[in-house]
């Protein structure tokens, strides 16, 4: 019995792009009148694996580079002053010492165990589907079913009522998701057998995976700390008021600011990592072939890593940015919603719910988008708007937007953030009930520690899935621009994606 899997290519000379497909595939080919890949393509054209030595987007790239700077200089001032005041008291556990004005120790140690916990549910989420490649869509949308359900259900019977909206339509979005996208399973399911199997002969795979889930962790414990001693600094009342300045609405600036720069940064780092393996190992799997047939270049992944963090940092930035503003347009309607259910107004209350939920829709489709946009940055180092310009293009022109439209692949790993965050946020809101410190006596502080909680949990999880991502997209831009190389490397997904989209695999004039 052969030790190849089925959808892997035989032994033999090096696959590459050829004229014609093997016979058992003809029958996929377009009709005569059209042209079925008469041209012959090398991995290296339009420069790419080689673009120009030039960097793309330099404006968004200084923009990056200050608001980073500016959020470094402003956590060394406020972490100075909350060291000295000694962090206002609190401790891990139950306790009631600390100020019962604003977030103190208590908080800190809190969010640190929320982000222990998420590198914990990331790790495990990740080696489910390592193991789990074929159930991994049930497991996770099933999972995350009854997530939704039980968290629902827990916030109606505390009493959460915000939370409680909100969740109970995200239930019922997923229940109605997995009997919609059911039928897509098996293709997702042997797409991702194909990404886990180049992955197993790329162990840099998974140092770019961890490598980009720990510096998110260590984003998400300096975010942490920044935030609680931005509250401890300005927040009226508070020691440090008495040689400053300090009002709520200061507080509520600094703390946007800190916001947007942990969510751009965070966006950053893992569209790096995606633009790593995507420029790398994946990309060279799918031009050159298996490392084994010596045809890959050396070093992939430390030579796409050099290119998205220098020459195409600011293009990756750019893109970032932009789901960066619609995740903090979510966010504000987020704390409308909130701020109109406390005040007792149910349908401001549900106007603020679902603007929040159609701005969540949008960000989803351009973080969607962005995906395969920062593909052809990695592949080509185009800059951004060229590079979405070009990646429409491709969507339309190839019919690749079929399978990008049904792919289960992408939703699955959301999914999976998505549950991770969750956790993340039930976690830290059972500890704030069981421990009560002395701030939240009022319960005021709930609602941003919740979301303190979720934004790291959810961020962990998908800068650690990108890895498996930046594999799926990989193959769908390469099966738009040379579907052929496709039925050579993996003829089993060729032919299950020629059955189910026989459009995407025509001939291109």
């Amino acid at each position: 019995m052969s030790n190849y899997p089925p959808y892997a290519a035989p032994p033999g000379p090096p696959p590459g792009p050829t004229p014609q497909y093997a016979p058992q595939y003809t029958q996929y080919a377009p009709a005569a009148q059209e042209p079925f890949y008469s041209d012959t393509k090398s991995p290296y054209e339009n420069d790419r694996f080689r673009p120009k030595r030039r960097i793309n987007d330099p404006i968004v790239l200084v923009l990056f580079i200050l608001q980073f700077l500016g959020f470094a200089a402003l956590s060394g001032i406020v972490i100075d002053t909350w060291v000295k005041d000694g962090g206002l008291g609190g401790g891990l556990g139950k306790t009631t010492s600390g100020t019962s004005i604003t977030l103190n120790q208590s908080t800190v140690y809190l969010l640190l165990l929320v982000t222990a916990v998420a590198l914990v549910l990331s790790t495990i989420y990740l080696i489910l589907v390592r193991a789990f490649t074929k159930v991994i869509m049930h497991i996770t949308l099933i999972l995350s079913i009854l997530l939704n359900i039980a968290i629902c259900v827990y916030y109606w019977l505390t009493k959460y009522y915000s939370g409680a909206i909100i969740f109970t339509i995200l239930a019922l979005f997923s229940v109605l998701s997995y009997w919609g996208f059911k039928s897509r399973i098996p293709l997702a399911a042997l797409l991702l057998q194909v990404v886990m199997d180049v992955s197993k002969h790329h162990i840099s795979v998974y140092v770019v995976g961890f490598i980009a889930l720990i510096m998110q962790a260590l984003l998400a414990v300096w975010f942490t700390f920044t935030a609680i001693a931005t509250y401890t600094k300005w927040t009226p009342g508070n020691p440090s008021c008495e040689t400053t300045s300090c009002s709520s609405g200061k507080v509520a600036g600094l703390i946007f600011f800190e916001v947007f720069s942990f969510l751009w940064t965070s966006q950053v780092i893992g569209n790096v990592a995606l633009a790593t393996l995507a420029g790398g190992p994946y990309g060279c799997w799918y031009y050159f072939g298996p490392r084994g047939e010596g045809d890959m270049p050396k070093h992939p992944t430390l030579a796409a890593f050099g290119r998205a963090s220098t020459l195409s940092l600011g293009s990756i930035a750019f893109g970032s940015l932009i789901v960066t503003l619609l995740e903090l347009l979510k966010l504000i309607l987020r704390a409308a919603q909130n701020s109109a259910d406390a005040d007792g107004h149910p349908v401001e209350a549900c106007l603020a719910c679902c603007a929040a939920c159609f701005v969540g829709i949008i960000e989803s489709l351009v973080e969607y988008f962005n995906r395969y946009a920062y593909i052809e940055i990695a592949l080509y180092g185009k800059p951004y708007i060229t590079a979405a310009k070009d990646t429409w293009r491709l969507l339309q022109d190839r019919g690749v937007s079929a399978i990008v439209n049904d792919s289960l692949v992408g939703m699955t790993l959301t999914w999976g953030g998505y549950a991770v965050g969750m956790l993340s946020s039930l976690f830290s809101y059972l500890y704030l009930r069981i421990t009560a410190p002395a701030y939240n006596a009022d319960g005021n502080y709930t609602a941003p520690v919740i979301l303190f909680a979720f934004l790291i949990g959810l961020q962990c999880s998908l800068t650690l899935s990108s890895a498996i991502e930046a594999g799926v997209s990989t193959i769908f831009v390469g099966l738009g621009e040379d579907p052929q190389v496709l039925a050579i490397r993996a003829p089993a997904l060729f032919a299950l994606i020629a059955q189910t989209y026989p459009d995407v695999v025509r001939g291109v004039v």
